[in-house]
């Protein structure tokens, strides 16, 4: 195992209260434990993990002393340190994506800035959800197991496309359980092991980890994919993958007539595209977002959620693609998952023709919440390099030295998570970016602005920028 994956499991292991090396050596514990860390898993060298953790040497040696002493792990001149016992014979199946274990592990006392979804149910929400009582009540002979989605939801979806110049029949709509399943199933129906992807470099994590699950080969091209052609013709690409609209993480937005020639290019190689509309009705006041690319070729396959636009809990996700495709993702979600919960369907039917207005009320606050931060960094941290957005809900901001990876380590010892830039990239790069969100009221806002400036005033960088994490492992 590679010393930076090991790193990411640790997630928010120096979160707590006590001497660093007992905290690192408890959380090592765990994992090897649980089975994270399986029995021959090799350990990165004192120094190394040192650096990518931002410590010191010595609190590292102390927790592989403790450990060792334990029976946990061995330790030997010359073949380094692993964990102790046989390894298995097969992989344990788990993420190591930061973005991931932020949910996995979450602390009061952390203020997160990694996984951006709105906090709080709109009243447009609740009030969808009043208004399907009565037809909840009154179901009979419906079990409730739509694997393709609830019907009504499936055409106001399909309306949805069409009121924005994409002829979209309901036979092409499939609803998911979140943007995520939507992306895993993508990933699962079209790539085969050893299959290239492309996709923008740096991109959403979730895509980036829902590829490498299935073994894919992924290649990064800049936002936006430009040399799109000439990466079709050097790699023959089994997928693409593109965010157009306040693209995650940098917040840019593809300019039309360049969302017209990727999609053409794409279908005229016959590539399949995956536009990820997730974002894409989070512009701020005034800004008009241009057409999406499935309105340019047929062949696009597209990906949407309100988990983003509405709130994180409402897990309804979709997919629009041409009817065979979505025939067959549905008996590939049948193995597992025969269905969403049809209340939260009923409610975003309802939701969804009104789907833009709700974003629009919304925006000036979100607008509001981009700029206190990028102010607030601004005052407190006039070196850091933070772009402002048109949208979206991150913010790509560019350290002026080090590696994000060793500051999460540090902002974490202070209190707020973080995404590190080299964890979102998958040609390795943007080692000196770290992604933050703007969601959080104001106060949150100016708090965690605030422990930045002391994790950042603490932090020591490595000597050399860490390494970037490497393929999820399966």
């Amino acid at each position: 195992m590679d010393p930076i994956n090991v790193a990411e499991r640790l997630g928010r292991w120096s979160a707590g209260r006590g001497a660093l090396y007992a905290l690192l050596a408890a959380r090592l514990r765990c994992l090897i434990d649980d089975g994270e860390l399986p029995p021959g898993t090799p350990l990165p060298p004192d120094r190394v993990l040192a650096s990518t953790l931002a410590v010191g040497r010595s609190t590292v040696v102390a927790a592989y002393d403790l450990l060792q002493s334990e029976g946990r792990i061995v330790r030997r001149q010359g073949s380094g340190t692993r964990v102790a016992g046989h390894p298995p014979t097969r992989p344990v199946d788990t993420t190591s994506a930061p973005v991931f274990l932020d949910l996995l592990e979450p602390r009061p006392d952390v203020i997160a800035l990694a996984c951006a979804a709105p906090d709080t149910p709109p009243v447009e929400l609740t009030e969808c959800y009043a208004r399907i009582l009565p037809e909840l009540a009154a179901t009979i002979g419906d079990i409730g197991y739509y694997p393709t989605g609830h019907p009504r939801l499936r055409h106001a979806i399909a309306e949805y496309y069409r009121s924005r110049g994409v002829p979209t029949a309901f036979e092409q709509v499939m609803v998911t359980t979140g943007g995520q399943q939507a992306l895993s199933l993508l990933a699962r129906g079209l790539l085969q092991p050893g299959d290239h992807v492309l996709m923008e470099s740096p991109s959403s994590p979730p895509a980036l980890e829902a590829f490498r699950a299935e073994a894919a080969v992924v290649q990064g091209l800049p936002p936006g994919l430009p040399g799109f052609a000439a990466a079709v013709r050097e790699h023959r690409p089994a997928l693409a993958y593109v965010i157009p609209t306040f693209q995650n993480p940098t917040g840019s937005v593809l300019a039309p007539l360049a969302r017209r020639r990727l999609a053409e290019t794409a279908a005229a190689a016959g590539v399949p595209l995956v536009e990820d509309e997730v974002l894409a009705e989070l512009g701020f006041p005034g800004f008009s977002t241009p057409p999406p690319l499935a309105a340019h070729s047929a062949a696009v396959i597209t990906v949407g959620s309100l988990s983003k636009t509405v709130w994180g809990g409402l897990r309804i996700g979709w997919i629009r693609a041409a009817a065979p495709i979505i025939a067959r993702l549905a008996r590939i979600r049948a193995v597992h998952d025969l269905g969403g919960d049809v209340p939260a369907q009923l409610a975003a039917a309802e939701l969804v023709p009104r789907l833009a207005a709700v974003c629009a009320r919304l925006a000036p606050e979100r607008q509001a919440r981009h700029d206190h931060l990028r102010a607030e960094l601004a005052r407190l941290l006039p070196d850091w390099h933070v772009p402002a957005v048109t949208g979206g809900q991150t913010l790509w901001v560019r350290l002026p030295y080090g590696d994000g990876t060793s500051f999460a380590q540090a902002a974490l010892r202070h209190g707020v998570a973080i995404l590190p830039g080299s964890g979102l990239d998958p040609n390795g790069g943007s080692a000196d970016h770290i992604r933050v969100h703007f969601l959080h009221p104001p106060d949150i806002l100016t708090e965690a602005a605030r422990r930045l400036t002391e994790a950042w005033r603490a932090y020591r960088p490595p000597a050399r920028p860490a390494p970037a994490p490497p393929a999820l492992a399966i």
